[in-house]
C-alpha cells in the first residue's frame, strides 16, 4: 500500500526562512533540555506560529508610507499595530514591516490574499511571525539598514540606489579618479 498523500502546495502558515535560522540549535549551547527536544517529532514540538496574528512584510519600497500600507492590509482584517521596520542610524524606513492583527484567521487571509502582490511597484512578500518584540524595527546590517541592501550591486531606485556598501566603493573611486570613470 503506497505511503500517505502529501500535498505539493506549501502551507500558508510555515515559519519563514529568517524565524527557522534563528531557531536552529547551535552547538555551544546544546544542553540536557535540547536533547529532549532534539528526539521528538515535529508535531510533538510546539509550533510558535500556531495561532500567530503577526506578519513581518518585506520587499517594500523605501518611499512606501504607513498609510499605503495600513490602506492595504486593513482590507483582510482589523488591523491591531503597524511597525515600519528603520534605519538603525537614520530613523528612515528600510524596506520592511510587521503588521500585527487581532486574529490569527485575518493574518492568513492577509498572506493568502496579499502575499505576492504590488505595493509601490514592488512586490510583497508577508510571512508569519511569532511577535513583534521592541528593537526588531530597527535593520540588522552594518550601516543601519537590512543586510540584503547592504552589497545589493543592482541600481534599485525603490530601495535607495545602489546597495550601501556598492555606492560608498563608487563614491571612493570617483574621489580617487574622477567622475566619468
Amino acid at each position: 500500500m503506497p505511503g500517505p498523500l502529501r500535498s505539493t502546495v506549501d502551507r500558508l502558515d510555515r515559519p519563514s526562512a529568517y524565524y527557522l535560522g534563528k531557531n536552529k540549535k547551535r552547538k555551544y549551547h546544546r544542553d540536557r533540555d535540547d536533547r529532549d527536544d532534539r528526539d521528538r517529532t515535529p508535531e510533538e514540538q510546539e509550533d510558535p506560529l500556531k495561532d500567530a496574528a503577526t506578519l513581518y512584510v518585506g520587499n517594500l519600497s523605501f518611499y512606501t508610507t504607513e498609510e499605503q500600507i495600513h490602506e492595504l492590509f486593513a482590507k483582510c482584517g482589523e488591523i491591531k499595530r503597524l511597525v515600519m521596520g528603520l534605519d538603525r542610524n537614520h530613523k528612515t524606513p528600510c524596506g520592511f514591516c510587521f503588521v500585527e492583527y487581532y486574529s490569527h484567521q485575518d493574518a492568513l487571509d492577509c498572506m493568502k490574499y496579499i502575499g505576492g502582490t504590488k505595493l509601490d511597484e514592488r512586490i510583497i512578500r508577508t510571512d508569519l511571525d511569532p511577535g513583534f518584540q521592541e528593537g526588531r524595527q530597527y535593520g540588522r546590517g552594518k550601516s543601519g539598514g537590512q543586510v540584503r541592501d547592504e552589497y545589493r550591486d543592482d541600481y534599485d531606485p525603490g530601495r535607495g540606489g545602489y546597495g550601501r556598501a556598492i555606492d560608498a566603493e563608487r563614491v571612493k573611486e570617483e574621489e580617487e579618479y574622477g567622475k566619468g570613470r
